[in-house]
């Protein structure tokens, strides 16, 4: 199964740059000084990926009035992202780890299991990296239902 490798609460969060959807590239360092949600999903446009994606487009500006940017992140690449964005109306950037780099250094890769098969894949994980560039908290294979609200309460008591 998956292994918990990647940073761990109370350490210094690897800096990451990906290509988001429609253009450009996104680093957490251009957050300095505010508290990022980092996200990591399976795949757009999927039931589950939808759904919490779409839970926190809809909490995107309470989390923006606490003081926190919210970063979707998956494998897919950044015209899937486009298309996902666009259909579904996502308010959040999404980045695309086409190489699978991050989500190795976040320790979100690993293998899977679903009806039996075993497979590679992103363990759906969410990671809290305080104002300060250190990992607050750490939700790791996150059940979507309620989930939104226990981030944003998080991000609250900051």
């Amino acid at each position: 199964m998956l292994s918990a490798t990647g940073p761990s609460e109370g350490d210094a969060a690897p800096d990451i740059t990906l290509p988001r959807d429609g253009g450009g590239t996104v680093s957490l360092s251009d957050f300095s000084g505010k508290a990022i949600v980092l996200y990591f999903y399976p795949k757009d446009d999927t039931p589950g990926c939808t759904t919490e994606a779409l839970d926190f487009s809809a909490a995107q500006p309470d989390f923006a009035a606490a003081g926190a940017v919210v970063l979707g992140v998956s494998k897919d690449p950044v015209a899937k992202h486009d298309k996902f964005v666009a259909k579904r109306e996502i308010a959040i950037p999404l980045l695309s780890d086409a190489e699978g780099d991050v989500c190795e250094r976040y320790g979100v890769w690993g293998e899977k299991q679903m009806y039996g098969k075993t497979f590679m894949g992103i363990e759906r994980s969410t990671f809290l990296i305080a104002p300060d560039g250190r990992i607050a908290r750490i939700w790791r294979k996150v059940k979507v239902p309620g989930h939104v609200d226990a981030v944003l309460e998080a991000v609250r008591a900051l």
